[in-house]
């Protein structure tokens, strides 16, 4: 009988370090890939803001802005796109 009692106290005490460490890693894994995304995001905005500043006046207009609002509306832009990201990844841990 105390045989059976060691192992299963065993058991447990593993399975809850188990347990600790598997949400630790996904806690750290979220970590890193929200990190990444943002350096991603980053990138993009700034060779978003170097095809802008290289195009004319001209293409500019056809598009519907003008060069001055170049910088803040692509600020603009990537708050509401990461606004978006965090309420798609807070409906994905809710499912």
């Amino acid at each position: 009988m105390s045989m059976l009692n060691n192992t299963s106290s065993t058991f447990i005490t593993t399975g809850s370090i188990r347990s600790t460490f598997r949400s630790w890693q996904v806690w750290l894994g979220r970590r890193i890939n929200n990190y990444i995304a943002k350096l991603i995001a980053q990138r993009e905005q700034q060779a978003n803001l170097v095809i802008l500043r290289s195009l004319s006046d001209r293409e500019l207009m056809d598009m519907g802005i003008n060069r001055n609002q170049i910088g803040g509306g692509l600020a603009e832009a990537a708050k509401e796109r990461s606004a978006l990201q965090e309420f798609r990844q807070r409906q994905s841990m809710m499912s």
